[in-house]
């Protein structure tokens, strides 16, 4: 924790030293969220339990060896800021319309030490996506298949993939543009595969809103290790917006057989999985929907940490956390119904491709 100064200036507009002019420091008071709170409030504010930080912590720290405001400290002069406040600082920050100052006055330290520790802390969580964000390899993808097929028996089926749009403030500048989605919004146009179980597969959190989510796919990594044949036989579900491809079947634009119309609903159930992915996604994390106001490399890793916490909370079997209580229920929905921008198709006919999907279509679903 920090001791935060006052900012005096002279007529000319430079800052003076408050030690020098004699000024009082502003000292901070700090509630222990953590150990005042019951359960269920903190719950409610921090959006993962307890339990879940208390698992969370110690994996931010090893990354964080090098920061020095990150390692515990022996006494409490200066009034330092623990590790822990640091941590819940940020994760009330994800469950907030985003706004630092309010954080700020809720942790009890200035606003630019508030947008300092979001940054730092958020870097540290990123940091993790490598243990918690990966496509599922070997007895893995059997398990996934099975999972998949319980819910409109769709074969083969590795996750679901789309993209959703992160609202961000205008970033200004020559390119701020690009930035604009079809709704007039400035985003991100986060691509995410997901699975069954609503946890984030693969992300790529980088492309300005203005971007259609078939570009995004075909200039991603992902997309080249189905190239390379490394998950087999396996599929991904999107929508009419991305390209017929061997390994990303699509829906069918206009069913007329009874084996296409169960082609479709099998498709349409099965990928509503990454619908519900990003409702929850946003709903656990609540800045996704109101809108980031930070600096655009800022903003994408805030994207990708929540994604790591997102999949965590999965893992730790929490619950959805209500909506907090300083937050509109219908204005978050509307929100995160803004973020779903419909994508049209770029290549209807698919023209030159062979018809994998025409394949399962005659030879798995006729026989349904």
């Amino acid at each position: 924790m920090e001791i935060e100064d006052e900012m005096f200036y002279d007529d000319d507009g430079d800052m003076l030293n408050i030690i020098e002019y004699g000024f009082p420091r502003r000292v901070y008071q700090r509630t222990n969220y953590f150990d005042d709170m019951d359960e269920l409030s903190f719950f409610r504010r921090f959006r993962l339990t307890k339990n879940t930080v208390l698992h969370l912590l110690p994996q931010i720290l090893h990354l964080l060896p090098q920061i020095e405001e990150f390692l515990e400290f022996d006494n409490d002069l200066n009034n330092s800021i623990s590790p822990i406040n640091k941590l819940l600082a940020t994760l009330r920050f994800y469950a907030s319309s985003g706004h630092q100052v309010s954080i700020a006055d809720f942790m009890g330290f200035h606003q630019s030490t508030a947008s300092r520790v979001i940054t730092q802390v958020s870097e540290a969580i990123a940091g993790l996506r490598p243990i918690y964000i990966k496509m599922p390899r070997d007895h893995e993808v059997i398990h996934t298949n099975q999972d998949f097929y319980r819910i409109a028996r769709f074969p083969r089926v590795l996750g679901c993939i789309d993209g959703t749009h992160i609202k961000i403030q205008s970033p200004d500048g020559e390119d701020a543009e690009v930035y604009r989605n079809r709704k007039s919004v400035f985003s991100i146009n986060t691509q995410v595969i997901g699975s069954s179980t609503l946890k984030v597969f693969d992300i790529v959190a980088r492309w300005p809103g203005s971007t259609h989510d078939a570009t995004i796919f075909n200039n991603s990594r992902i997309r080249a290790r189905f190239e390379a044949g490394e998950f087999n036989n396996n599929v991904i579900l999107g929508d009419s917006g991305y390209t017929l491809r061997p390994y990303c079947l699509t829906p069918l634009l206009n069913p007329i057989s009874r084996e296409e119309s169960l082609y479709n609903e099998a498709h349409i159930r099965t990928r509503n999985t990454i619908e519900r992915l990003f409702g929850v996604w946003k709903r656990r994390f609540p800045v996704l929907a109101y809108g980031l106001r930070c600096k655009v490399e800022t903003t994408l890793t805030i994207i990708t940490a929540t994604a790591v916490l997102h999949n965590i909370a999965i893992d730790m079997k929490e619950d959805v956390p209500p909506i907090p209580e300083n937050i509109n229920a219908n204005e978050l929905q509307n929100l995160i119904d803004l973020g779903e921008v419909p994508q049209l198709p770029q290549n209807v006919n698919h023209v030159g491709l062979y018809d994998y999907r025409r394949e399962l279509i005659n030879n798995y679903f006729a026989n349904l």
